[in-house]
């Protein structure tokens, strides 16, 4: 019997659209004799719409012409199963019902990759394809990754956090804290968005300002770090959970400025190549580093992978100092674009294979956690008076 899969994409997130790159892209590379699938959009407005319209990358050229061809849905648990109904309820008509035992949310950004949408899905009581709600709160929150990560010794950036009330009440104080403490060049970005959304380099007061500025555009949180002068990025991805992981080849991004742009990252190479995401992006694989650097970031990887209590498949990006040789976990990504799949290719993992590979480890998880006892009976309510509504007054 085939596994009804939904995948999940979209979402309110500066993200959006790479999100639907992602999914489509995986959509077409799970085996469809194994799986019955499901496509779920979520809109810019958190509204969940299915149809076979949802299935084709051309169709989100126009999403108001895409919803007219899709049906609206809403999710409930009954009975202990999930369902997707038809909504709204027309009267006189039968609601198209899916029933579904997987949620594959493939998704980046705020209001989806940060625990939000996983904490929706676990109170369908549904298993969720990777991580779940802590490591996937944590994994957003910059500055908290950076905390667990250098509690359990994994070696990052020294870094500090502010928020917005800080630009508009108190500037002088925060960039003079900035200048005193980390001192430029620095490098500027909100606490919770990836894909290089409003990151910026600084390396005078003016452009401190400005790269602040910008960065509080996109979130109410933003970190600022010292900015490595002769920096080689290096990008690991692993599969796993918090119990067993293993690494992926590594790879080189190769940019035409000091960060890698958004559209270097998704755009540039779509554009002869269709589109590829992630995938697209100019890189070296494997990387350019010695066999003991490659070592290093792959074992790092799988620790920072564990200690954060991950699953699925997440992309670990760390900064190689080359003037002073230090290696530097930079961040995190629980929800990679393109789900890394190009990483795992050369190791000679297709990409159908650990898609496969990520729901079997979901699985896993959901028969260890029905071992789990959550509840217990209690008679904690007999006995209980707490008033009428007539009077509004507690009794106890």
């Amino acid at each position: 019997m085939k596994l009804k899969l939904a995948v999940l994409f979209g979402g309110k997130s500066v993200e959006h659209e790479i999100s639907i790159i992602s999914a489509i892209q995986a959509i077409h590379s799970l085996d469809k004799e194994k799986y019955d699938i499901l496509p779920v959009y979520i809109t810019k407005n958190n509204e969940f719409y299915t149809g076979d319209a949802a299935f084709e990358i051309s169709e989100y050229e126009n999403i108001p012409e895409l919803l007219k061809k899709l049906q609206k849905i809403i999710f409930v648990s009954d009975g202990g199963k999930t369902f997707a109904l038809s909504y709204p309820h027309k009267p006189l008509k039968k609601d198209t019902v899916y029933d579904i035992d997987v949620a594959f949310p493939i998704v980046h950004g705020t209001n989806v990759e940060d625990g939000t949408l996983q904490g929706f899905l676990k109170t369908l009581n549904l298993p969720v394809v990777g991580p779940d709600v802590l490591s996937s709160a944590i994994g957003m929150d910059k500055y908290v990754m950076k905390t667990v990560l250098k509690d359990n010794g994994i070696p990052v950036l020294d870094c500090l956090c502010f928020n917005s009330d800080d630009l508009d009440f108190n500037k002088d104080e925060m960039i003079a804290k900035i200048e005193e403490k980390i001192g430029y060049p620095v490098i500027v970005k909100p606490i919770n968005l990836g894909s290089s959304v409003g990151i910026s380099k600084a390396d005078n007061r003016d452009k401190l300002v400005e790269a602040l500025t910008d960065a509080f555009m996109y979130a109410e949180k933003v970190l600022v770090e010292h900015a490595i002068t002769n920096l080689k990025e290096i990008n690991c991805a692993v599969l796993g959970d918090f119990k067993e992981a293993v690494a992926s080849e590594c790879e080189e991004p190769v940019s035409s400025d000091e960060i890698l742009s958004y559209e270097e990252k998704y755009i540039q190479g779509s554009k002869s190549s269709g589109s590829k995401g992630m995938a697209s992006t100019k890189r070296k694989i494997p990387a350019d580093i010695p066999e003991s650097a490659r070592k290093e970031i792959r074992s790092l990887a799988v620790r920072a992978f564990k200690v954060l209590g991950c699953s699925g498949v997440s992309r670990i990006d760390f900064m190689i100092d080359m003037d002073e040789g230090y290696v530097y976990l930079n961040e995190i990504n629980t929800i990679p674009g393109s789900l890394s799949f190009y990483l795992w290719e050369p190791l000679g993992v297709k990409y159908s294979e650990l898609l496969d590979k990520m729901i079997d480890i979901t699985l896993k998880r959901k028969r260890e956690q029905e071992s789990v006892t959550y509840a217990f009976e209690t008679n904690v309510l007999s006995g209980i008076k707490l008033g009428g509504t007539k009077s509004g007054k507690l009794k106890y």
